[in-house]
């Protein structure tokens, strides 16, 4: 079986989390102090929320950390019970050897609205034994309440530069060869979350020892951007049909969802479309179909109107 190189290449101290420099400098100020108010780490997936909580115990901890740091996810067990008896044990319970304990608390968006009262008086209660950090992708989604007693921390997802400098290194320590077309192609899918970007890269090194940008197409499932280009190419010049039996291999022929041809249709887009108006114009267009698929529409049938509009809005503007 492989190593998930995910925790195999976790950072091990605050200094080594890539990409978000200014919270890890604000974090490292609770190591000097050796205390910290109850957080709230709010971003996009994969960006260091995880491994800043477990980065920050370990070294307020040290060989205690194991046992006075516990992780649970918000989104398995969401109810009210889950914070009066899991929750609660553990925040009122004696810490060993160490001030306080920490409790993190991941997906805690997904709490609903009695399950977060009763946290925000968990956290009141037992302040002076256990401090919390909630983790979220939406922090507006936790009450007031919550926020009103937490310093907020916001990630933001990793630009593609520290991305490929923390792929080079796994790379060279896993000795796999890794061409630049495959990083570039594993930052264009993953869109800066590092862990969707390491797995990607330990799927491509199972297929091939020498990594292209295909391999990586072929290990993640999703539509290559010269399929996509292809794709709004054919619409631009007017040839409906030749586009609409790109659409219908990439859905029957390599099993590719609706969700995911309309992402890459945006991305190419953007790269595409110069003119401010014709561009805003498009992504309305792709929006209402968005709208429509998530509504349950028929994929096909929707991503076929789309490239009928494209076809006759460039035959109308000019478009090549």
């Amino acid at each position: 079986m492989m190593e998930v190189w995910v925790e195999k290449y976790r950072p091990r101290k605050l200094k080594e989390v890539v990409g978000q420099s200014a919270i890890v400098t604000r974090l490292e100020s609770y190591l000097s102090t050796k205390n910290m108010p109850h957080l709230i780490f709010t971003g996009p997936p994969g960006t260091g929320k995880t491994t800043c909580a477990i980065s920050l115990a370990r070294e307020l901890f040290g060989d205690y950390w194991g046992q006075n740091f516990l992780e649970l996810n918000a989104s398995d067990e969401r109810g009210i019970e889950t914070v009066r008896k899991k929750i609660k044990d553990f925040a009122r319970s004696a810490s060993l050897n160490i001030p306080f304990k920490i409790l993190f608390l991941d997906e805690a968006d997904s709490l609903t609205s009695d399950a977060q009262s009763a946290l925000r008086r968990t956290m009141e209660r037992y302040s002076n034994n256990c401090r919390f950090i909630l983790s979220c992708n939406y922090s507006a989604k936790l009450i007031d309440a919550i926020q009103s007693r937490c310093a907020i921390f916001r990630f933001s997802g990793l630009e593609d530069k520290e991305v490929i400098a923390n792929l080079k290194k796994i790379a060279e320590n896993e000795k796999v060869k890794v061409s630049d077309d495959a990083y570039k192609s594993i930052c264009f899918i993953a869109m800066g979350d590092m862990r969707k970007a390491v797995n990607l890269l330990q799927i491509s090194c199972a297929i091939s020892k020498s990594v292209t940008d295909d391999d990586v197409y072929k290990a993640s499932g999703a539509v290559h951007p010269k399929n996509i280009e292809q794709l709004v190419d054919e619409t631009f010049r007017g040839d409906f049909l030749k586009a609409r039996s790109i659409l219908d291999d990439m859905i029957t022929k390599y099993g590719i969802g609706g969700d995911e041809i309309l992402k890459g249709i945006h991305k190419v887009l953007l790269d595409k479309i110069d003119d401010n108006e014709s561009l805003a114009t498009l992504m309305d267009r792709v929006g209402e179909i968005d709208f429509r698929l998530v509504e349950g529409a028929n994929e096909r049938i929707q991503l076929e109107a789309l490239l009928a509009y494209f076809s006759i809005f460039a035959h109308g503007k000019g478009i090549k």
